[in-house]
């Protein structure tokens, strides 16, 4: 049997190293692999220095239909920007036995909790994670940091700088995902944040209105305030004339009395002297 006749193909020796590999293995490290086996090794191995991305995406397809058609009990999935080789989901229970994973899980709830706050709002600080929770976390992070679930991506501008926390490859793989676009309801939350800003500019669009016809009504007011004011200092006047007038038949009443008495007077005088 000669040399060229056990050359393997592409989808075997892909398959051989993604069975090797611990991690999940990217197109970039692929390719790599190639290039080097090729420049180390020389002679047959330089056929597959010049491999592509499509040629490597179609013997992983291969590969898959293979392993599918064969039921062998696993398949090639992409998952945390690579490639590795999965167990099919029906054979869960058997594995969960065999690897003792009926036991709790490592991650308890309140991980759980934290590290989803984490994965939707990263990059985030601790005293963030905290007002969402509401509890302390300290310990927590340090638990998901041990774990290599999560990381330090930076400091925040904060008073204090405090760290900015991210999640890591390894929690791509361990939640089984290829990207955080991935991750469930991100959809959903980007509509509810679009919704929520869009109440948020129409709540201060409204208190902008409503101050702005709060003056006009102040404005439209002082007219009607002026007016008011002038009416009823012209109802002033009326009441002052009317109080006035009822003096003058007083006087005029007096006068004729007067007249009475004198006439009255002059007849007596006439009689005592008669």
């Amino acid at each position: 049997m000669s040399e060229v006749e056990t050359i393997p193909e592409l989808k075997q020796i892909i398959g051989a190293m993604l069975f090797a590999a611990r991690e999940p293995v990217s197109m970039h490290q692929l390719r790599h692999v190639f290039e080097q086996t090729a420049d180390q090794y020389g002679g047959v191995t330089k056929d597959f220095a010049s491999v592509t991305d499509d040629m490597i995406v179609d013997a992983i397809k291969q590969l898959n239909d293979d392993l599918s058609n064969n039921a062998v009990g696993i398949h090639v999935r992409e998952v945390a920007n690579g490639y590795r080789l999965v167990n099919d989901p029906n054979c869960g229970l058997w594995l969960r036995v065999l690897l003792e994973k009926g036991k709790a899980s490592r991650l308890s709830r309140p991980a759980l909790e934290t590290l989803a706050i984490i994965a939707y709002r990263q990059p985030v600080v601790r005293s963030e994670i905290e007002s969402v929770r509401g509890v302390a976390v300290d310990q927590i992070i340090r638990n998901l940091l041990d774990m290599q679930l999560i990381r330090v991506v930076g400091r925040s501008d904060l008073p204090g700088r405090p760290w900015l926390f991210g999640t890591t490859q390894k929690f791509l793989e361990h939640f089984g995902i290829h990207s955080l676009n991935d991750l469930p309801g991100t959809d959903e939350l980007r509509r509810l944040e679009s919704e929520q800003m869009k109440r948020q500019n129409q709540q201060a669009q409204l208190a902008i209105d409503d101050a702005g016809g709060e003056e006009t009504a102040q404005e439209d007011d002082e007219p009607a305030a002026a007016e008011s004011s002038e009416a009823e200092e012209s109802e002033s006047d009326q009441e002052e004339h009317t109080d006035e007038e009822p003096e003058q038949p007083d006087q005029a009443q007096l006068g004729s009395d007067d007249e009475f008495v004198e006439e009255e007077a002059e007849d007596e005088e006439r009689e005592r002297s008669s």
